[in-house]
């Protein structure tokens, strides 16, 4: 594997991602990518502070001549989605990614990498350090803990920006221009249970699901991948015999899709619920032809647990998890190809008490958003569940009368020949909740291409990394007089 990543071109874009993919940086725990950002911009002698948010802000003056430019605000988060392959053995908030060259991309080894949003981070780090650069004046946003609940930008307060301009740097296709994002919303919910003990002549088992693509919640879910958390609890009410379950996790973070999960359960006759298990996998394979290609559903022997969740509750919550909604539910009138509406089942985990369930909603209509949190805290009130609904945040409504989306298509097509496609993204960008504070913003977000982000299999391909720069450079250099 070749590791010398900053080997590769732009020079100082990859200098820094080399440095940024060696720093430890869940969310939640970015001290150290803080202090990183905080170390490059005072070597460079530039205004640089940190607000109670922990989001980092960074000042560069315009070069000569071009103080009469708009102000530009350079934005990208600094945390990253932690997600590894389950037989790989590492500690997020300890260990370096082991980044390395794979062809034509930068991939890691059996982790997610933090392309998003460690090369836009990068990026910003290399445009205030290269003198060289013809800009206007410049404020750099590193915000905190975006991926876990957009904390940074929550906490932005009004005034501290001063530029006319916001450039996002945290999208994942090359070559597109993004106007506009979904806005979010979590439902917690939570099932209490009593338990009971373990009838005699039952056989424990290890249900496991595993071996899906997962992905980013909000742009693969157009894909209508597999849903981990939905296949088991699908088969478990699929068996048309008692199958009493005595504990459950599945799935991972609320912004990824669930590839794996596993229960323990118990059954009277362990040989026939082994050959319903595999047929099961075999109708799954089938349905999801062409959208995965390596799903595993298989049960195996293990230590018999203390006790089972009783029977009464066991029926409710494996009802309830497979009437909850999940994936797309409705597609965008005003742009064809786009998720308006869509949910993701992202955790189910016992604890022995209850069944803690969570699912992140996004949509670009608010009410749509609304009313799907409702469908969902209906269903799960049907079998004795509380749901909390937190943490809403609007969407970013797309204007295109924007002068910097317009100076932005000039300069792709000078560059490329060719226009940048303007679209929309089914995703919670920053945009829509830093607008709220700065009404006045132009907005624009874009970036290199990133394929399957918050997954193992993440990956970004060098070539766009140069292009995105390239553009980025040509945009500061071009921004319209103030």
């Amino acid at each position: 594997m070749d590791r010398n990543l900053v080997a590769l071109k732009p020079a100082l874009v990859w200098k820094h991602f080399a440095e940024i993919v060696r720093i430890p940086r869940p969310s939640g725990h970015e001290d150290k990518i803080r202090a990183y950002v905080t170390g490059v911009a005072r070597s460079l002698g530039l205004e640089c502070r940190e607000d109670e948010a922990h989001n980092i802000y960074v000042r560069k003056p315009a070069t000569p001549g071009m103080e009469n430019r708009k102000g530009v605000v350079l934005q990208a988060h600094l945390d990253m989605v932690p997600q590894k392959n389950n037989d790989k053995t590492f500690d997020f908030e300890k260990n370096p990614i082991d980044a390395y060259v794979d062809g034509d991309w930068v991939t890691a080894d059996g982790t997610t990498l933090g392309a998003d949003n460690g090369i836009g981070a990068a990026a910003i780090l290399a445009v205030l350090e290269d003198d060289t650069l013809e800009h206007g004046p410049l404020e750099a946003l590193f915000t905190a803990t975006e991926e876990t609940g957009m904390d940074g930008a929550f906490g932005l307060k009004a005034g501290v920006l001063q530029g006319d301009i916001l450039l996002n740097l945290d999208s994942e296709s090359e070559g597109e221009l993004y106007v506009g994002c979904a806005g979010g919303l979590d439902a917690n919910i939570a099932i209490d249970y009593a338990a009971e003990p373990v009838p005699a002549g039952y056989t424990a088992l290890k249900l496991c699901v595993k071996g899906l693509k997962g992905g980013h919640s909000g742009i693969q879910i157009v894909a209508q991948r597999a849903n981990a958390n939905k296949l088991l609890f699908r088969l478990l009410h699929h068996l048309p015999y008692e199958v009493l379950l005595a504990d459950v996790d599945g799935g991972g973070l609320r912004n990824a899709i669930p590839r794996e999960a596993t229960a323990t359960v118990l059954v009277a006759d362990a040989e026939r619920f082994l050959a319903d298990v595999a047929a099961f996998e075999r109708t799954v394979v089938a349905e999801y032809a062409g959208v995965e290609d390596a799903i595993r559903i298989f049960a195996e022997p293990c230590a018999a647990p203390a006790a089972a969740i009783a029977r009464e509750a066991t029926l409710r919550i494996v009802r309830a998890v497979v009437a909850c909604p999940d994936g797309v539910v409705r597609m965008s009138e005003a742009m064809p190809g786009l998720v308006e509406t869509s949910t993701n089942l992202a955790r189910v985990v016992s604890d022995g008490e209850r069944v803690s369930l969570q699912c992140l909603l996004r949509s670009s209509v608010n009410s749509a958003k609304e009313a799907l949190g409702e469908a969902i805290s209906a269903v799960f009130a049907l079998a004795g569940g509380r749901t909390e609904l937190t943490g809403s945040y609007n969407g970013w409504n797309p204007d295109m009368a924007s002068p910097i989306l317009k100076a932005m298509t000039a300069s792709y097509e000078e560059l490329y020949g060719r226009k940048p496609l303007v679209t929309a993204i089914h995703a919670g960008l920053e945009c829509g909740i830093i607008g709220s504070n700065y009404p006045g913003l132009d907005m624009i977000s874009f970036g290199p291409t990133i394929c399957y982000p918050h997954s193992p299999d993440e990956k970004v391909e060098i070539a766009s990394v140069g292009k995105f720069y390239d553009f980025l450079v040509h945009t500061l250099r071009n921004v319209p007089v103030k």
